[in-house]
C-alpha cells in the first residue's frame, strides 16, 4: 500500500498491477497446466530455479494477482490463497504443527474453527482453550508443545476483540507466534501485523468478496518472526530462508500437497470484489452502529455491538479498530421461539448464513453453525438459544431500522 494517500486510491492505484497486456484487471488464467518449449525449462520450474507457473494446484497468475493485492493491504511479506477460510486455518496450523504438539487459542471462535480444531485432535495436534489472550495468560499455558497462539481478532459472534499486542507479547515470551484470524474486521479497520501479530488469515468469502459470490481464504505472512527452529520441527528443513522459512514451507509443502487452492475464476471475483472494500465497510460500519443503537432502545432485547457505549470491548474501537465496530451485531430475545419469530418477519434481511455480503443477512447461530457444537463451547462463542445474528449489509439505513425494529415489537404479540 502507498503511504502518501488514503486507503481506496492506495487500494485502486498500489503500483503496476505487471499484467501481461496492461489489462487493468488480472486475466482469468483458467487452466490446469503450463506449456513450456522444452522439457528442461519445465524442470527449472518444478525444482524452483526458474519462476513461472506448471499446475494451477501449485500457482496461477490470476491467484497470484489477488495473493499481492491482499499481501499489500496487510502488509505482509507474501499470501497464499485457498479454496476456503477453513483451508487457510488448516493449512496454517498443519504448516508449523505435528502430532503432539499444542495451540493456545481464544474461546469464542466461529463454530467451524472449534469444529476443525476439534478434528486435529484426532492427529494429535491438541487445542488449549483461553478464556483471554493476554500476556499472562499465554504464558501460564504454553509449555514446550506449544506451537503457535491463535485467535478472531473480532470474535464472531461473541464480539470480543482481541488486544494484538498484548497477546503478541505473550506469544513471543512463549516463543511461538500470533496467528490472527481478521476476517470479520478486515486490513479496512485493522491491520493485525501493525500491532505485533505474525500470521493474519481471512475467509475472503466474506467481506474481501463482498458479493457472496465465491468460497476463498488467504494466509498473509507478516515475516518478522524469529523462528526457533528447534522448537518449529516442521521448518526445519527450509531452515535457509530464515524468516520466510513458513511462507516457503506452506507455498511449496504443506498448500501444494494438500490441494487446498483457491479456483482462478474465484481469485478474479475476489479480486474485484475488494475494489469497494473501504466503501462498503464504510457504509456497512455505519449501518450496523445505526442499526444497533435503534435496538439498543427497545427494552426486551439485550443487543451486542461494538460501539455501544456500554460494551466491554468498547475502548478498543479506537484503539484497534479505526473507530468502527465492523459488520456483525447479534441481540438475544429471551427464547428461541421468538428469536425464530423476529428472524422469519423480516423484510429486507435474507436468511443466510454468510456475512460479510453486501444484502443484510441474519440467521440463529445456535441451530445452524454451532449445532454440533458443545453447549459450554456454543455459550463461550456467546451463542445462546435466544441469540440472533446479523450481518449487516450497505441497505439504506433507514429501512434496516424500521424492518428489525417492526419485527422485535411484532415478536411480542
Amino acid at each position: 500500500m502507498k503511504k502518501d494517500c488514503g486507503f481506496n486510491t492506495g487500494l485502486l492505484h498500489a503500483g503496476s498491477q505487471g499484467f501481461p497486456q496492461n489489462e487493468i484487471l488480472p486475466p482469468v488464467s483458467q487452466v490446469s497446466a503450463f506449456e513450456y518449449g522444452s522439457m528442461e525449462e519445465l524442470e527449472c520450474i518444478f525444482s524452483h530455479k526458474k519462476m513461472g507457473y506448471a499446475y494451477s494446484r501449485i500457482g496461477n497468475p490470476t491467484l497470484t494477482a489477488f495473493e499481492d493485492r491482499i499481501n499489500r493491504l496487510e502488509g505482509g511479506i507474501g499470501a497464499v490463497s485457498c479454496s476456503s477460510g477453513m483451508s487457510a486455518i488448516t493449512a496454517a496450523i498443519l504448516n508449523l504443527c505435528e502430532s503432539g504438539d499444542e495451540i493456545i487459542a481464544g474461546r469464542g471462535l466461529y463454530g467451524g474453527t472449534i469444529g476443525l480444531f476439534h478434528d486435529l485432535e484426532k492427529l494429535g495436534i491438541h487445542t488449549i482453550f483461553a478464556d483471554v489472550l493476554d500476556s499472562r495468560t499465554i504464558e501460564s499455558l504454553a509449555n514446550g508443545r506449544t506451537r503457535a497462539v491463535f485467535g478472531e481478532l473480532i470474535s464472531n459472534p461473541s464480539l470480543n476483540v482481541m488486544d494484538i499486542a498484548e497477546a503478541a507479547e505473550g506469544a513471543h515470551k512463549a516463543g511461538v507466534p500470533l496467528i490472527v484470524d481478521s476476517t470479520t474486521a478486515t486490513p479496512y479497520i485493522s491491520t493485525p501485523i501493525s500491532f505485533g501479530a505474525d500470521i493474519v488469515i481471512h475467509s475472503t468469502s466474506k467481506y474481501i468478496n463482498g458479493g457472496g459470490n465465491s468460497i476463498g481464504g488467504i494466509i498473509v505472512d507478516g515475516g518478522k518472526f524469529s523462528w526457533d527452529f528447534d522448537r518449529h520441527r516442521s521448518l526445519s528443513e527450509f531452515k535457509k530462508y530464515g524468516k520466510m522459512a513458513f511462507l516457503v514451507r506452506l507455498r511449496t509443502d504443506i498448500w501444494e500437497n494438500l490441494g487446498g487452492c483457491m479456483a482462478p475464476m474465484n481469485a478474479f471475483l475476489s479480486f474485484i470484489g475488494a475494489d469497494t472494500l473501504g466503501l462498503r465497510m464504510e457504509r456497512i460500519c455505519e449501518n450496523a452502529d445505526a442499526l444497533a443503537r435503534a435496538l439498543d432502545l427497545e427494552e426486551d432485547i439485550t443487543v451486542n455491538y461494538l460501539t455501544l457505549e456500554s460494551h466491554p470491548y468498547h475502548g478498543y474501537v479506537e484503539k484497534q479498530l479505526k473507530g468502527y465496530g465492523g459488520g456483525i451485531l447479534n441481540f438475544r430475545t429471551g427464547s428461541r421461539e421468538r428469536a425464530f419469530r423476529i428472524i422469519n418477519s423480516l423484510k429486507y434481511a435474507m436468511i443466510a448464513s454468510n456475512i460479510g455480503d453486501v444484502r443484510t443477512l441474519v440467521i440463529h447461530p445456535a441451530s445452524t453453525l454451532y449445532i454440533r457444537i458443545d453447549r459450554s463451547e456454543m455459550e463461550a462463542a456467546g451463542v445462546y438459544d435466544d441469540t440472533v445474528r446479523v450481518s449487516v449489509g450497505i441497505e439504506d439505513r433507514e429501512d434496516l431500522i424500521r424492518d428489525f425494529v417492526g419485527a422485535v415489537r411484532e415478536s411480542r404479540k
